[in-house]
């Protein structure tokens, strides 16, 4: 199945890289300098396969940590890695991030596996005591109120240097995969405040009247992650289908016959029925407006809801909205009903780390194989599918007013996460991170996105631990067990999180 190319890219993060040690070792170790250095232009051509890498070089005094510090601010860089390449005094890696308030990860990653003991000098032996100024380093962040996290491991060579006296060839070792999987992690989490304080999140019409967890603070949103809101009138998405050239409907009916799979009427549910082909082309012609409107307002994401009075144009409008709002979320601007704004911030974020993100609520849980089916009317993130999904006509949408196209589809069978966007009693922004696995088990056919999911808790436990964090009553399904990305986010967004 071809995947249609992303509206909008995603910005990258702007990592600042820096190598530490004490600058008398300098004349008394020949060599260990640039050997340092050498491990630190290695780290940063690893660093670039996820994010764009600013190198500064050795801090090796405290003059040196202050320039350091003035420069990552020059680069706008969203994160630090202090690489601990032998031991250095606290005082000259403590300007860095008193200058440059970037979270800041400390790098304890080995050389190797094991010095050589029988050969080892003094200067060989630095090269490998990283470990050395962590604690100190450490003890200077806490009492300066600078957060941090450290990662330790292998450094992840797959050659040894010339002036090395050991085996440092540990690509392949757990401990440098361990380590390198976490670096790649905060990189690509550190994507998602830079790309949501660049971001346009349409909301269209109104939230659904009634469902009190939905309602959002526009403000508190910008506030908390950085989004800026445009507020998207009926009229506006009217003026761009009243331009829609007969051509746009045909490509976008190319689009969506290669993607999807166009169904006959339900064997089960007499509101579910093959598409007619006035409602395929409405669908189409819908969703060539729908782009306009992303294209025309700039729009990174896109949240909707428009119910209309009966038999009004805006009715028949709406009704088409699902067909493209698929395909704009496999596109990259992922779109929410129902006017939820939060579960809109949870799929860009699950966009943003290239894991999918798929409009979902409980559809209803099988006690006998004990999953829980995830899903909505949608729209659906058409790049996680499990195959081609499939197009209902619907004769009715279920609590909501008009017919239309729905989209009926499964997230790919293996590991899937869920991320939950959330708001407590004082009006902070909560994640709420699941894992879990979905299964081939069998879907209802009416014209519903559901995925069966078996948790690591029964349903029941699942559900009581869930319900208890007061949940946005949608939430964003990815694919992978995502947990320990998503709390990075959360971390780096200063967002408060629960896994449960």
């Amino acid at each position: 199945m071809t995947i249609l190319q992303p509206i909008k890219p995603i910005k990258k993060a702007r990592i600042g890289l820096y190598t530490i040690g004490l600058a008398a070792y300098w004349k008394q170790f020949p060599g260990l300098r640039e050997r340092l250095l050498e491990y630190g232009r290695f780290m940063q051509t690893k660093m670039s396969e996820y994010g764009e890498v600013f190198f500064y070089g050795l801090v090796d005094t405290e003059a040196e940590g202050r320039a350091a510090g003035e420069w990552f601010n020059e680069k706008n860089v969203d994160l630090i890695f202090c690489h601990s390449g032998t031991y250095c005094t606290s005082s000259a890696v403590l300007p860095v991030h008193q200058i440059c308030k970037a979270p800041v990860v400390v790098l304890n990653l080995q050389p190797a596996a094991r010095i050589n003991y029988e050969q080892t000098t003094t200067g060989e032996w630095l090269a490998h005591c990283g470990a050395c100024p962590v604690p100190e380093i450490s003890n200077a962040f806490a009492r300066a109120n600078i957060p941090f996290r450290v990662i330790n491991g292998l450094l992840g060579l797959d050659y040894t240097p010339q002036i090395s006296l050991t085996n440092e060839n540990t690509k392949e070792q757990q401990a440098a995969i361990r380590a390198w999987k976490s670096i790649e992690e905060w990189i690509r989490a550190a994507a998602v405040p830079r790309t949501l304080r660049h971001s346009r999140f349409g909301f269209l019409g109104n939230t659904y009247s009634g469902m009190l967890d939905m309602y959002s603070d526009f403000t508190m949103i910008q506030a908390q992650a950085g989004l800026h809101v445009e507020i998207l009138e009926m009229c506006d998405l009217d003026r761009m289908l009243r331009d829609v050239t007969e051509n746009e409907v045909r490509e976008k009916l190319a689009q969506v016959q290669e993607m999807f799979t166009i169904s006959e009427d339900s064997p089960a549910d007499p509101i579910a029925k093959r598409p007619t082909e006035e409602q395929m082309q409405w669908s189409c012609r819908v969703a060539a407006a729908q782009e306009k409107l992303v294209r025309e307002y700039d729009l990174d994401a896109l949240t909707y809801y428009y119910h209309g009075a009966p038999g009004s144009e805006y009715e028949k409008l709406q009704g088409g909205f699902i067909v493209g709002h698929s395909l704009l979320t496999a596109r990259g601007i992922p779109c929410a009903g129902e006017g939820d704004l939060k579960t809109a911030v949870a799929m860009k974020i699950c966009d943003i780390l290239g894991t999918g993100g798929s409009y979902s609520e409980i559809v209803v849980v099988d006690y006998e194989d004990e999953t829980i089916l995830l899903g909505h009317d949608g729209p659906f993130h058409i790049a996680i599918s499990e195959g081609k999904p499939v197009l209902r006509g619907m004769g009715l949408y279920h609590g909501k007013q008009g017919t239309g196209v729905s989209v009926e589809a499964k997230v790919k069978t293996g590991p899937v996460s869920t991320l939950n966007v959330t708001q407590t009693g004082e009006g902070k922004l909560k994640m709420i991170i699941s894992e879990g696995e979905s299964t081939n088990g069998p879907i209802m056919k009416i014209g519903n996105t559901q995925t069966p999911v078996k948790f690591r808790q029964h349903p029941d436990e699942y559900m009581e631990k869930w319900f208890q964090e007061s949940p946005t009553h949608h939430c964003a399904m990815a694919i992978g067990h995502q947990a320990k990305l998503f709390q990075k986010v959360a971390e780096l967004m200063g967002i408060l999180q629960v896994t449960l």
